[in-house]
């Protein structure tokens, strides 16, 4: 079940975290950043400092948006992988659990291929995170609906109209 945004329970936020930095080491990579496809920051491993974190994560999740389109446009699903090869760092982007977007931004100390072997392994890891953090948001919204039927969103908003007539 994707999310378009992630919200994310401190337990497997940590895990995320751990896998993050383990692939930043293993990879070699400069930072990995995960965004969700609402272009919210979720969270990060290396040094981001230096980047506006709010605008980098809106435009990767707009990149990945409009690629997803020009894939459509050529009878394609969706493009899962995306490569930006700049003059001194490059990024790997790509999406896991149909709702995050993983970012790694690497210099020439490593290679692409690393990256993706790398990024193949962690991704496997963090799908099951994000599905199990899913499967956990899908029982709560499944517990709400339970407790809350349709006439009580109604009274509510009729209760908020009232106090401001």
């Amino acid at each position: 079940m994707p999310f378009e945004s992630v919200n994310i329970f401190e337990q497997d936020f940590w895990e995320i975290n751990e896998n993050l930095e383990l692939l930043r080491k293993d990879s070699n990579a400069e930072s990995i950043i995960l965004i969700d496809k609402a272009g919210q920051l979720i969270t990060s491993a290396g040094d981001i400092s230096a980047m506006d974190m709010s605008a980098f994560a809106s435009l990767s999740a707009a990149d990945f948006a409009a690629t997803s389109q020009l894939a459509i446009l050529i009878g394609e699903t969706e493009f899962n992988t995306l490569f930006h090869q700049g003059k001194n760092l490059s990024l790997h982007v790509s999406v896991i659990a149909q709702s995050v977007i993983l970012v790694v931004i690497f210099s020439g100390k490593t290679t692409l291929g690393l990256i993706r072997l790398k990024v193949k392994v962690y991704s496997q890891k963090l799908d099951e995170i994000f599905k199990r953090i899913f499967g956990k948001l899908g029982a709560a919204r499944e517990k709400r609906e339970d407790e809350f039927d349709d006439n009580f969103f109604d009274e509510a908003d009729n209760e908020i109209d009232n106090l401001f007539t």
